[in-house]
């Protein structure tokens, strides 16, 4: 228990020295919101990582889906780590970080209504993320509540309060770059913790052969592979289409959440992006991948009574990791508190700082502007506007987490379902297409919050998980497709838009070859 403490304090001194130290930084809104949009390549990729993986993923999503699909749930993390790490930073860093420059955009309701020209979409597109912001914020403290209740026997709620006011310190302290020096902190400590629980794990189910072994005995329970001999070791599982649907939520899911879109508004240069695309996607390689490969172990533990529910026969899918580290060394389990804890603290942030500022710059300042204030008494309230509603986004999550779902899983996935199922392909083909409409990006508002609200009721696409992928896929199709049958933008406007693009800029001959390259056709 001791060695446990001192873990804690160490991290907690450390995370509200920074906030400390970087409190100058967040004296402006857009210090506060972006960092002065100064983050380098390693800020920005560990922001991005850590933001990503949290308690959700390590406590719920690996106990799940490691339990539900065995070593094949490694591919979920190989997908966060290629589509949603790499190819979200080749796909939207750069055009991302230029077009938001060019607007003067500092959130993703923001970019929505001046890219779209509707201060309504604006409106609208804040309350989504308001609102569906906070269920994933539940989950995120429920799966971290948790672990500390196994480890140090306290009663959840002061677990949840615990976390609640020390994120909340030190956001409100620093602001952006106090988060993201603070991801950096964490993720360092995420890197080398998973890869020594891991090592602990399987060396305490006899050695990786003895664990693979022992795996491949269990038998599924799931209809889809009734019969199959050795499921949970086979290269694409016991029920390849519902992973599949995991794989998608997951990975693309990230591509339409505000937080993680935007860390690419915040970086500074190409050179950041071209570094923070290779260190990112390392990042999640190791930390997503590791966590479903640690969590496909599930299964050696279904004769263990800790992972069961008050009936003693349903699973309780969030007790299943926790279980499985509960015999590790002090050591050890000090340091994977502090790995959880880093990798739910730096999501924590993100959703919140994300939160108060999207409903302070485009909801409030939107419906009830205030003329009469000059910029800098403007700026002045919007800051104090947007640190006390940190505070009460923080209070409301905690008050939904003392009475959530029965899973971790299903939090998120109503969570992500509905925000990049509305934002995702509306802001894609806005970055890239100057034909898609105001009108396409309503429909696919709409249709994104009706599928995920209706499903919570209806239940006609059995798992949230695969609702959100659905949802995802379709609006990828209707915005297309409305934006060919509704009117053009004005083209004059969207020229302008898009002229961020065709702005010149000189670039070092190492980062180019083009000059060669015309000198060579002109032989």
């Amino acid at each position: 228990m001791v060695i446990k403490v001192v873990f804690l304090i160490l991290f907690f001194a450390v995370m509200i020295g920074i906030g400390v130290a970087t409190r100058k930084k967040a004296n402006s809104v857009d210090g506060f919101v972006l960092g002065g949009r100064s983050a380098g390549p390693w800020l920005t990729a560990f922001g991005y990582g850590t933001s990503y993986f949290s308690a959700v993923v390590f406590i719920g999503y690996a106990g799940q889906f490691g339990y539900k699909y065995g070593i094949s749930s490694t591919w979920v993390g190989i997908g966060n780590a290629f589509i949603g790490s790499l190819l979200a930073w080749i796909v939207l860093g750069r055009r991302t970080r230029v077009m938001t420059k060019h607007l003067d955009s500092k959130t993703m309701p923001d970019f929505f209504g001046k890219r779209f020209d509707s201060n309504a979409l604006r409106i609208a597109s804040a309350l989504i993320s308001f609102i569906f912001l906070i269920p994933y914020t539940s989950s995120v403290y429920k799966g971290l509540s948790g672990l500390f209740g196994m480890a140090f026997d306290i009663p959840y709620f002061y677990c949840l309060i615990g976390m609640a006011a020390l994120t909340c310190v030190y956001v409100i302290l620093g602001g952006y770059m106090a988060t993201v020096i603070n991801d950096f902190v964490q993720g360092i400590i995420m890197l080398f913790g998973i890869s020594a629980v891991i090592v602990s794990v399987i060396n305490n189910n006899g050695g990786f052969m003895t664990a693979l072994t022992a795996l491949s005995q269990q038998q599924s329970d799931l209809a889809v592979s009734e019969g199959m001999n050795g499921a949970f070791v086979s290269f694409f599982g016991p029920d390849p289409l519902n992973l599949l649907g995991v794989v998608i939520l997951t990975s693309l899911g990230t591509w339409g959440l505000p937080q993680m879109v935007g860390k690419f508004y915040a970086i500074k240069d190409e050179k950041s992006i071209t570094a923070g695309t290779v260190i990112s996607t390392a990042f999640a390689v190791v930390v997503a991948g590791g966590c479903y490969f640690l969590g496909g172990f599930g299964r050696l533990y279904s004769g263990n009574p800790a992972i069961l529910k008050a009936d003693g026969v349903t699973v309780n899918y969030d007790a299943i990791v926790p279980t499985m580290l509960s015999g590790l060394s002090d050591v050890l389990l000090g340091v994977v508190i502090v790995l959880v804890l880093s990798a739910s603290m730096s999501t924590l942030s993100s959703l919140v700082l994300t939160s108060s500022s999207t409903v302070t710059l485009d909801l409030i300042a939107q419906i009830k502007p205030d003329a009469k204030l000059d910029k800098e008494k403007q700026e002045k309230r919007n800051l104090l506007t947007m640190r006390l509603l940190l505070i009460f986004f923080i209070v409301v999550s905690v008050m939904l987490a003392l009475d959530p779902p029965d899973f971790i899983a299903q939090l998120m996935g109503y969570s992500w379902g509905a925000l990049a199922g509305s934002f995702l392909a509306p802001f894609l083909w806005g970055l890239y297409w100057k034909r898609t409409t105001k009108a396409s990006v309503w429909v696919c508002f709409i249709t994104g919050i009706g599928i995920t609200v209706s499903n919570m009721f209806m239940h006609y696409i059995a798992s949230p998980i695969n609702a959100g992928a659905v949802t995802m896929v379709i609006g990828l199709v209707i915005v297309p497709l409305v934006s060919l049958i509704t009117p053009k933008p004005e083209q004059a406007k969207i020229d302008e838009i898009f002229s961020g693009y065709d702005e010149k800029v000189v670039i070092e001959k190492r980062y180019s070859l083009e000059e060669n390259a015309t000198e060579e056709s002109a032989k």
